[in-house]
């Protein structure tokens, strides 16, 4: 909440409070990307599928990882180039008015269905914690979330995901520490999944009848792969990186996003593996809809000295927080942006200036943020169904069809301005149908299980795997692939100006930023200083937590770890902060005598 205090003072219009001014430096958009990544989903559900099939978690964040690297590559300086303000700004500049608004609109309703999801996922993980009630705590941690989002903007959204992923980073390394600390090592951990017969549950990849849904099998694994490494690489994953200065810190936020997203992947899954080797009673025992998506929570209560545990919820809800920023000010940019102004031409009447939009854009935050309490309080009501199905349901069902025009978009020139929306429609139909076969199937049969098993048998013969998450995606990718370049022919019915149009949205993609003349005067060594003073308050505060901790078994070490790691890189950034505004400061002095130098010699 202090931190959305200091940045509203960054943000002077809508541009400022949207995407930051294009100013953000490249640890900070970098940063606030990795958190972006994930959410308490990381530490319900994925944990909850890591309890149960060990290693094969791996495979999402590794995909995640992937993603990175090619933007690193190559994408993340064309997305900054686009020079916009929302993804669906983006594409209007590609495909039109039309496909913008259709995107608009489905996107608004598809974030907000995800950000319940990850609010739920918190809920989850918190009331384990601490024997609340759930629904209670989606709506109290709700409100939280809802009033830091609209404090701030945009800045306010990166400088706390960078500060959250300092506290996030250390305390789960302690975390994966205690757990093989208590398991004896990696040695002891292999030794306990061998002698709890766990190694087949624990492999990598599986055979399709092992898990639900055939979970964690070579279809699966591809499927995921393809699913995140698209949802890094479309145009609509643009935003993240409008906020950096240029292509080249673009392309560093994306290297240090990736980085941070390899090693998260190697530290989270052990803990949930740790819990079904030695809490899996207590993780069964617990009172959710699906007990293994708390087997991390569990973990934690075991393992983290008296006085960490409060600060495991902290990160916790840091990630959720910084996730759901898509469900809210990236939500509230696309509304303000890009769908008010179309609203206000049909009813016309004058668009409204720079300092209006702002203040619409926090009003709209906090409408969307009473939207997405509500849709985790439903998903929450779905007893049995877990966080990580609703999950890949959502993606294979809307988000696939809507990707892959976003991705084609890339890199074929010729398409008409109707190509995506016509994608999208007809890859909607499997996509649909197949999330209802079974239904369809049991109608016709008269009986479910007999249509269910049918649909399956099908699935088998033609993918060697049941009717899954996995086949649902892949058929939603082949059809819609399919699709798009079906009308790629059809680019010559378009008009010489959408074609034009076209053109110069690839070459603004691909011309570099000139930083003097679009960005103006930065503001690196403010960031700076501020970052680094709230990092190390917040080390300073997390010392305190020493007075709760049994000092005399020597727990206090775990405190000073997290503590100095957060007040030490706070420390770093103050000092290059401060470096970088007196060398500005000079500099400043330098050319204004100079200035006045010339301005006398002109007049002598």
């Amino acid at each position: 909440m202090a931190m959305g205090a200091v940045f509203a003072r960054f943000s002077k219009n809508d541009s400022d409070y949207f995407r930051g001014g294009s100013k953000g430096t490249w640890w900070l958009v970098g940063a606030s990307a990795f958190m972006s990544g994930f959410s308490a989903y990381t530490f319900t559900a994925a944990s909850g599928v890591a309890f149960e099939s060990g290693w094969s978690v791996v495979v999402i964040y590794f995909a995640n990882a992937f993603g990175y690297l090619l933007n690193f590559l190559f994408l993340a300086p064309w997305f900054r180039q686009i020079r916009a303000t929302t993804g669906a700004e983006v594409i209007k500049m590609r495909y039109g008015l039309k496909t913008q608004q259709f995107y608009a609109w489905i996107g608004i309703v598809m974030s907000l269905l995800m950000a319940g999801i990850w609010l739920n996922g918190l809920a989850i993980f918190t009331a384990a914690i601490f024997g609340l009630n759930i629904k209670v705590v989606i709506v109290v941690v709700g409100i939280v979330v809802l009033f830091y989002s609209m404090s701030g903007g945009v800045w306010a959204v990166m400088g706390t995901d960078f500060l959250q992923s300092l506290i996030l980073i250390p305390i789960t390394i302690l975390m994966a520490y205690l757990c093989l600390k208590q398991l004896g090592g990696f040695s002891g951990m292999f030794d306990a999944i061998n002698e709890q017969g766990l190694t087949q549950d624990f492999n990598i990849i599986n055979s399709p009848g092992r898990f639900l849904d055939s979970r964690c099998t070579w279809l699966w694994a591809i499927a995921i792969i393809v699913k995140n490494v698209t949802a890094h690489n479309t145009l609509g994953s643009a935003a993240k990186y409008f906020s950096v200065k240029d292509g080249r810190e673009a392309r560093m936020a994306a290297a240090l996003a990736g980085i941070l997203m390899v090693l998260g992947a190697i530290i989270w899954i052990i803990p949930p593996m740790a819990s079904r080797l030695l809490f899996a009673d207590a993780v069964n025992g617990i009172d959710v809809s699906r007990p293994a998506e708390a087997a991390y929570a569990v973990a934690a209560l075991n393992l983290l000295p008296r006085g960490m545990i409060g600060l495991m919820v902290v990160a916790m809800l840091a990630a959720t927080m910084s996730s759901m920023d898509t469900g809210l000010n990236r939500n509230a940019a696309v509304f303000v942006r890009d769908i008010l102004p179309n609203i206000y031409k049909v009813l016309g009447l004058k668009p409204v200036d720079t300092q209006t939009a702002m203040k619409f854009g926090k009003i709209y935050t906090g409408m969307f943020g009473v939207c997405i309490i509500g849709l985790a309080l439903y998903f929450e009501a779905q007893q049995g169904k877990g966080v990580f199905t609703w999950m890949l349901g959502i993606g294979a069902m809307i988000g696939v069809p809507m990707s892959i025009p976003m991705l084609m978009g890339l890199f074929v020139k010729r398409a008409p301005s109707w190509a995506a929306i016509v994608t999208v429609c007809i890859t909607m139909v499997p996509s649909v149908l197949g999330i209802y076969a079974k239904s369809i199937a049991g109608y016709f049969y008269g009986d479910a299980a007999q249509g269910a098993q049918a649909v399956d048998d099908l699935s088998i013969y033609l993918t060697g795997n049941p009717w899954s998450f996995q086949t649902k995606l892949l058929l939603n990718l082949v059809v819609g692939v399919t699709v798009f370049a079906c009308t790629i022919p059809f680019a010559r019915t378009s008009s010489q100006a959408y074609h034009d149009k076209v053109s110069a949205f690839f070459k603004r993609m691909h011309t570099p930023v000139d930083l003097a003349t679009e960005v103006g005067e930065l503001n690196d060594g403010k960031q700076l200083v501020v970052m680094g003073r709230f990092s190390m308050i917040t080390g300073c505060l997390i010392t305190l937590l020493c007075f709760a901790v049994n000092v005399s078994a020597g727990e206090h070490w775990a405190v000073l770890f997290v503590a100095g790691t957060v007040a030490g890189v706070g420390s770093i950034l103050n000092f290059l902060g401060m470096r970088y505004n007196n060398r500005t400061r000079v500099l400043a002095e330098q050319a204004q005598s100079e200035a006045q130098a010339v301005c006398v010699t002109e007049t002598i």
